[in-house]
């Protein structure tokens, strides 16, 4: 676990660093009772303490079981939090689009969480943290504007298997760590169904492609199943606009993100 502690020693200094560039003290929290959120809370409860705000922002659609586990870590760990359904406002929306499949209330669902989360963040005074993990960042497996909007990230160069372990050093309720993985959008939603593999698979061929940076071939020769290599590599570069800021059509000297590219810290 010595590896565990030593990212979790980065990720507090990591956090408390670039709250503090930015000013503020407080940050803000979606707690789903899912793994990823939970980690943040931890580690963020460790940097703030009470200037950490979880929010619960459960809909018609959450598991009861879900709202025990998130209710549970902050009982375990002392996490002031809060709770501000969706419920109303996501039914008003059903209400005028009935022709909604589960990818489009999942899709309205989480931006009207992270609207939710803003909100408070600017009630607060608060920055928002991240709670997206590097495989679900790489496979573009999240709602742009949605859960995939923070102000920082703590956890988004960690795949999920990672996630697990570390959650496990950190001590984050057994409830969270051995339920499958869900982003709770629809009843019976599953993480891993989704995708149609377990994290490990998807992981260990990542690890190979991405960070390691081998060919397609060379990641086959390792044993990882070609069909799901293939999946991979087309979630990865079909869902990349999903990483980047919007692209701004170049049309003066000095263009945000072309060559007006000062760092996000800068100071006078």
């Amino acid at each position: 676990m010595k590896k565990y502690a030593q990212i979790t020693d980065y990720l507090v200094a990591f956090l408390q660093d670039e709250v503090t560039k930015t000013g503020l003290k407080k940050v803000v929290v979606g707690l789903s009772g899912g793994l990823d959120s939970a980690v943040v809370a931890v580690l963020a409860q460790k940097v703030f303490g009470d200037d950490l705000l979880c929010i619960k922002i459960p809909s018609h659609y959450s598991s009861q079981s879900s709202l025990d586990d998130a209710d549970e870590l902050c009982r375990d760990f002392g996490l002031r939090n809060e709770t501000h359904s969706i419920e109303l406002m996501l039914r008003a929306y059903e209400q005028l689009h009935s022709d909604m499949d589960n990818l489009r209330k999942g899709n309205v669902s989480a931006r009207l969480r992270m609207a939710t989360l803003f909100d408070i963040s600017a009630r607060e005074d608060a920055l928002v943290l991240g709670t997206s993990n590097k495989s679900e960042l790489m496979l573009g497996y999240g709602t742009l504007y949605g859960d995939l909007a923070s102000a920082i990230n703590p956890i988004g160069d960690m795949y999920k298997s990672e996630v697990f372990e570390l959650a496990r050093y950190l001590g984050v309720s057994k409830c969270i760590i051995e339920k499958p993985p869900s982003a709770d959008l629809w009843a019976g939603q599953s993480d891993e169904a989704d995708l149609g593999y377990t994290y490990e698979q998807l992981d260990g061929a990542m690890k190979l492609y991405v960070d390691e940076r081998l060919s397609r071939d060379a990641v086959i020769a390792r044993g990882i199943d070609a069909k799901m290599l293939d999946m991979i590599i087309s979630r990865i570069f079909r869902n990349h606009f999903k990483r980047k800021m919007p692209v701004i059509a170049k049309l003066t000297s000095r263009t945000l993100g072309h060559d007006f590219n000062y760092p996000r810290d800068i100071t006078l």
